[in-house]
């Protein structure tokens, strides 16, 4: 069943074909819909392999790959809305660690999912890679122990 024009009411940017890129960071470019199967639970994940951000004391740019995983509630990230959401960090300094909290963070606030990660895999400088993950559970649900768990498998996963 296709979906109704009440449904797709805050998607403005999908099918704007003028397009502005924004440099700076603004949480206000993500976009929401409703979620037709809030009944289910399942996994949607977003990858993300050309995100930049800049470090915050020596303005040099920082590259990495964003993973999103979520379960979703009521809503769904509209995905050009985030492309250009994580575009904006593009002149924002912060550490990495910084990045993937405020992306969680930022995704939370807007979907209010049942669960979300946000793994950020950056390109080594300096000889260092540094690869933060914030998870989210939504309080009092079975998630929880999920979200536990999931910050100790993650490293089992990198080995």
């Amino acid at each position: 069943m296709p979906r109704s024009e009440s449904e797709l009411e805050g998607v403005t940017l999908l099918g704007n074909q003028s397009t502005k890129y924004t440099y700076d960071y603004n949480p206000n470019l993500l976009e929401k819909f409703p979620n037709k199967h809030p009944d289910n639970d399942y996994m949607v994940t977003l990858n993300c392999p050309e995100f930049t951000s800049l470090c915050p004391k020596t303005g040099q740019p920082d590259f990495a790959t964003i993973r999103i995983n979520y379960i979703p509630d009521k809503f769904i990230v509209e995905s050009k809305s985030l492309k250009l959401y994580l575009f904006s960090f593009r002149n924002h300094g912060d550490f990495h660690e910084d990045c993937a909290n405020i992306i969680m963070k930022d995704l939370v606030r807007l979907l209010e999912p049942k669960y979300l990660e946000v793994e950020g895999i950056f390109t080594p400088r300096g000889g260092i890679s540094i690869y933060p993950f914030a998870n989210y559970a939504k309080e009092g649900s079975s998630y929880e122990d999920m979200k536990k768990s999931r910050l100790f498998s993650v490293l089992d996963a990198r080995k």
